[in-house]
């Protein structure tokens, strides 16, 4: 090992976009980060920042090293400086190197190659559809994300995709190095025992149904997918509510639509306690998740585990997450209202209890275990149980 505990592997681990008010990345990072720490190794994150620091956290060192903000992102980062990266890789020796970006970083794998550590790269996202959703033809969408996730997989030593769905785009050009993780979520913060009548008819304003958004609200999360379904439900005669929680580059516009159109919809920016976000998921009704090129979807499983059914876009992985503990939609308003008011109509009891059922499905020990599998990195003896 490199100048560490016995037994224990340094895994450095390496992600851009990433700020203060990220979600599903930054929970997923935190949480496998204090789960290697737990299994008995070292965990080093390194992400960029506005300015440098070096702290120590429960997920282990985080590194932060000055990167320029990426226009019109709502604050996303991206580490540029390859020459400082390199020289601090090198300092830091890793013994399993783990990379959560598929563009700008891709140049780590062939580094770790000739340093003769085994890289990981980590698909957060379909290269096809996020290309399609910033208005690439499908055609061209695929073809760049096939020559993209060619590159990828040769620069690493694995691949790893969170669901079926997105390991697809690899499985189709012959991708051989790819496994499969799932991602999980903290069954005992995010609960159903948190749904509160007060909380409920707060957000709810004399309101009937209270719809949940938790998202960044950006293009390639359909954020106004929510506004679209909740106009639909109005006129359809159902006294619907959303509340939105998530920031980003289309919070202003979506605020201005919800005012010119009318809409009881609550925006509340980014929810950073994570306490007040499990509370806001456990009293919805039902959660919405529009973005058609998610690859797995923390929040709807966060909503799912609180005990709150979900409707997401059919073009993404969520169908796989969710099972039938929600439903579907073709990516329209209209869509979205249908499967919204289909779940309405099930016994809340029945629904809610559906939704908790599968959420048990995705404990992060499990989520752990898998991507320490993808490393090739055991628990060491004598490590402390890892979490959930």
């Amino acid at each position: 090992m490199n100048g560490h505990a016995p037994g224990a592997f340094r895994i450095v681990r390496l992600a851009n976009f990433v700020t203060p008010a990220s979600g599903g990345l930054r929970t997923a990072l935190d949480e496998l980060g204090r789960g290697y720490r737990a299994a008995g190794h070292e965990p080093v994150l390194v992400v960029p920042g506005a300015t440098a620091s070096d702290v120590h956290t429960p997920q282990g060192r985080v590194l932060t090293l000055p990167g320029p903000e990426l226009p019109g992102t709502g604050g996303y980062r991206v580490l540029a400086h390859r020459g400082r990266l390199r020289r601090l890789l090198e300092d830091l020796r890793p013994d399993r190197l783990e990379v959560s970006d598929r563009t700008t970083l891709r140049w780590t794998g062939e580094w770790a190659r000739r340093a003769r550590v085994p890289a990981v790269m980590v698909s957060h996202e379909t290269a096809d559809g996020v290309l399609r959703t910033w208005g690439v033809p499908p055609g061209a969408a695929r073809r760049t994300a096939d020559r993209l996730n060619a590159r990828s997989a040769h620069a690493y030593t694995r691949v790893v995709c969170t669901t079926e769905w997105a390991e697809r785009e690899f499985l189709r050009i012959g991708v051989r190095n790819v496994v499969r993780a799932p991602l999980g979520v903290d069954l005992r913060q995010f609960r159903p025992g948190l749904r509160s009548t007060e909380l409920r008819a707060h957000h709810l304003r004399g309101e009937d149904v209270l719809l949940l958004l938790g998202s960044r609200l950006s293009v390639e999360k359909r954020p106004g997918r929510a506004l679209d379904a909740l106009a639909v439900l109005r006129r359809l005669g159902v006294r619907a509510s959303l509340v939105v929680a998530g920031d980003g580059p289309l919070r202003a516009e979506l605020e201005r639509r919800a005012r010119a159109e009318r809409l009881p919809a609550e925006f509340l920016g980014h929810v950073r306690d994570r306490a007040r976000l499990a509370r806001l998921q456990a009293g919805a009704d039902l959660c919405l998740a529009p973005g058609p090129a998610e690859t797995f979807g923390l929040s709807a499983l966060e909503a799912l585990a609180c005990g709150t059914p979900v409707v997401a876009s059919s073009a993404s992985a969520l169908p796989e997450v969710i099972g039938s503990a929600g439903l579907a939609a073709a990516d329209t308003g209209p869509a979205f209202a249908a499967a919204l008011q289909e779940l309405l109509a099930r016994p809340e009891g029945e629904r809610r209890a559906a939704a908790r059922a599968r959420a048990s499905l995705f404990g992060w020990d499990r989520s752990v275990a898998a991507f320490l599998g993808a490393h090739d990195v055991p628990r060491r003896h004598g490590a402390l149980e890892v979490r959930r």
